[in-house]
Formats: structure tokens, C-alpha cells, sequence
């Protein structure tokens, strides 16, 4: 672990930090200016989501270090979890 992620963590308590994990699906869509990618990674089963201006190339089956939130989202008067990376880094 980086020095950066290190302080980050440190910074801020409910950041979490996850090394090496294999992306099983990468779904990109346009909201406004924005591209919402969600990613969904192998053996667990919450989507993890951010946000670019331009859209990102494909990361299925690539292995990726993940800096994350977790969050709960109300659609519909039911919850659902998700996680909001707040950097992303191919390992």
C-alpha cells in the first residue's frame, strides 16, 4: 500500500482499500456530462460505481485496486447497497 492510500485511510475512517481484485462486468452509461460506470467484482456481490467525463476503456477481467465508500441507496422505499470508489487503479 502506497504511502497516499496510507494517509487517505488514516484521513478518512470509513474509506476502504482493496488490492487485486478481477472485474467480472463493466457497464458504462451517460447521465448528463457524465459517464456512470459500475463494475461488479468476482465473489462479491455489491456493484461498485464512480463517475468519469469520457468514457473508460473495458475492464472485464482485468484486476483492479479499489479505494471505496460504502453507501446505501432508496429506490422505491427499499435500500440497496452499493459502493462508491473514489479511486480506481489497474494492479
Amino acid at each position: 500500500m502506497t504511502k497516499d492510500i496510507k494517509k487517505l485511510l488514516h484521513n478518512h475512517k470509513e474509506l476502504i482499500h482493496s488490492d487485486d481484485l478481477k472485474v467480472v462486468s463493466h457497464v458504462q452509461r451517460q447521465e448528463d456530462d457524465w459517464y456512470i460506470n459500475t463494475i461488479m467484482i468476482a465473489d462479491i456481490d455489491v456493484p461498485f460505481k464512480y463517475k468519469r467525463k469520457q468514457p473508460y476503456q473495458s475492464l472485464i477481467g482485468t484486476r483492479v485496486n479499489l479505494t471505496y465508500y460504502r453507501q446505501v441507496q432508496l429506490i422505491a422505499g427499499m435500500e440497496f447497497e452499493f459502493m462508491k470508489v473514489v479511486r480506481l487503479k489497474q494492479s
